[in-house]
């Protein structure tokens, strides 16, 4: 199997409580990743549900604008 590199922008605070989350799991960032991205591939989908009933007023506009929803930018 090839490896590939991904890179990807996060939140200095999330990454750092993720990792502490990881690290209680027995997992480094990378298999968490990989564990994430077979998950999707499992389910062609997000493994968890997104919908708005949940959302905040702002989450959707500050993804928006911390640029994790491109598509959104592209409509407009």
């Amino acid at each position: 199997m090839s490896m590939t590199n991904l890179n990807i922008r996060v939140d200095s605070e999330v990454k750092k409580e993720a990792e502490q989350v990881f690290e209680e799991l027995g997992l480094n960032m990378s298999s968490a990743v990989n564990i994430f991205l077979k998950t999707v591939i499992r389910e062609h989908g997000i493994p968890f549900s997104l919908n708005l009933e949940s959302a905040q007023p702002v989450a959707v506009p500050a993804f928006i604008q911390g640029g994790l929803v491109n598509w959104a930018k592209e409509e407009k």
